[in-house]
């Protein structure tokens, strides 16, 4: 073999072990990305059912602690939104007596951007005040955003579906 023909074998040898390393570390990567899109999928859906069975959740009789409770669930402009929403509803459950147990029945995740996962939340709102006899159910769907914060996933906007 000429030394032409070596230095040619040898580039292409180079070449061919760049473009499979790379691709590689490509793959290696995608791996990753997919094993933490998985991890925050489950961690996300987890925190938001707490989240919204605490946020959607009221009693008349322990206003102050239901509200403190809730607010450990929220995080950034959210965390306002929580606490003047809660403050107008106030009055009407302190007259009706509400009691509200949100429970979901089901959560799942829409899209996964960055550090923000959307949640679909299916809750049942089971609910009982002066003015009704017995328990009335509403079944509500909540879209999440949820955003890391503080260790954990936390509501950052919530809509009603």
């Amino acid at each position: 073999m000429t030394q032409r023909k070596a230095r040619r074998v040898a580039l292409i040898l180079a070449a061919v072990t760049l473009i499979a390393a790379g691709v590689g570390g490509y793959l290696w990567w995608q791996r990753d990305a997919a094993a933490s899109r998985a991890t925050a999928a489950k961690a996300s859906v987890a925190d938001a059912s707490t989240a919204a069975q605490a946020i959607f959740s009221y009693d008349y009789r322990s206003w102050e602690a239901g509200v403190a409770n809730g607010s450990r669930y929220t995080t950034g402009g959210f965390s306002g939104e929580y606490v003047k929403m809660t403050a107008g509803l106030k009055p009407l459950a302190t007259t009706e007596k509400a009691i509200v147990q949100a429970q979901v029945s089901a959560a799942g995740v829409e899209e996964i951007t960055g550090d923000t996962v959307t949640v679909l939340v299916y809750l049942n709102q089971y609910r009982r005040n002066a003015k009704i006899s017995g328990e009335k159910v509403d079944q509500n769907r909540v879209v999440l955003t949820m955003r890391r914060a503080d260790g954990s996933w936390k509501v950052a906007a919530a809509a009603a579906v």
